[in-house]
């Protein structure tokens, strides 16, 4: 799985995948170990799908071992959403994440 989160945020494509319930559609920014837990994580921007909370969009942070059937779209984001932290203070480590002020793929 940290191959193809890795490629998708490389590459800007949007993923989807099931997690808690349903189908999430989500830019992936950025990849890496939770400072606390020591699992694996991924902080991504859902744009559709389920919410178990009635949020679709916004913010989101996944643990990697509660995501399934994760596939990646054929679908660009660019990567200047706001409030975006390259240095995600929720990881103590990062595998893969996208530079701010990167051009745009």
């Amino acid at each position: 799985m940290r191959k193809n989160i890795c490629s998708a945020i490389d590459s800007r494509k949007v993923i989807s995948f099931y997690y808690r319930g349903g189908i999430r559609f989500v830019e992936p920014f950025c990849y890496g170990i939770h400072k606390s837990f020591g699992n694996e994580v991924l902080r991504g921007y859902q744009v559709r799908g389920f919410s178990e909370f009635g949020e679709p969009f916004g913010w989101k942070l996944y643990p990697v071992d509660e995501i399934s059937k994760l596939v990646i779209t054929g679908d660009n984001f660019r990567d200047d959403r706001d409030y975006y932290n390259p240095n995600d203070p929720m990881m103590k480590e990062i595998i893969c994440r996208i530079e701010v002020g990167e051009a745009s793929k």
